[in-house]
């Protein structure tokens, strides 16, 4: 009879929730295994949520990639909210359909995990540009301009294998550019490409 240990082993590799190796588990009376099951059937239902919530998340960058729009950039700023300091912007270009765990507006997710993510999102990016707009310059033409100004350069910084954006999803901004763009309202917890840029 296999131990606990090995069933936990054996668990860890079913993947969905109607596999039928289950039922030979569930059957088993142990309160080890029993609880071993539980606890791989929450993980499991736990990945298959996160998974809904980030292709929930993809929904405008899916439209465009159907509209035949390949380098979607999403382009985020910090510092508006702050009475003193830069404003400073990102923007990035993720493959297309790229999923990145936990990814989300950068607010909801707690500090220890920020690190990681934005270790992932540096290494699959196509490319990353970032804008920084001083203080002087702020008080010349107000935080609001500033902040178009940042974004303008960030998406002109662009580095890595793609450096021009065919298509702009931008968080509650409208930019003076040719490119298209789409301007979305909480667009950090609408759009995986602009939580990526809130992250970076």
């Amino acid at each position: 009879m296999a131990t606990v240990k090995e069933i936990k082993e054996a668990l860890a590799a079913i993947e969905s929730l109607d596999d039928a190796r289950w039922q030979d588990y569930e059957s088993d009376g142990r309160a080890g295994v029993q609880k071993a099951i539980q606890q791989r059937k929450k993980a499991i239902q736990a990945d298959i949520d996160e998974d809904l919530r980030l292709e929930n998340m993809l929904r405008y960058e899916k439209e465009l990639y159907q509209q035949g729009y390949q380098a979607i950039a999403g382009i985020d700023e910090v510092g508006r909210g702050p009475l003193a300091g830069p404003v400073v912007t990102a923007c990035v270009i993720l493959p297309k359909n790229c999923k990145i765990k936990h990814l989300n507006d950068s607010k909801k997710i707690p500090k220890k995990h920020h690190e990681e993510i934005y270790q992932e999102i540096l290494a699959r990016a196509l490319g990353i540009g970032i804008g920084i707009v001083d203080n002087n310059v702020i008080d010349q033409i107000n935080i609001y301009e500033a902040t178009k100004v940042g974004m303008l350069q960030a998406i002109n910084q662009l580095k890595g294998e793609v450096t021009k954006p065919d298509y702009l999803l931008i968080d509650a901004m409208h930019l003076e550019t040719s490119i298209p763009q789409q301007s979305l309202i909480k667009g950090d917890a609408n759009s995986l490409s602009i939580a990526a840029a809130s992250i970076v």
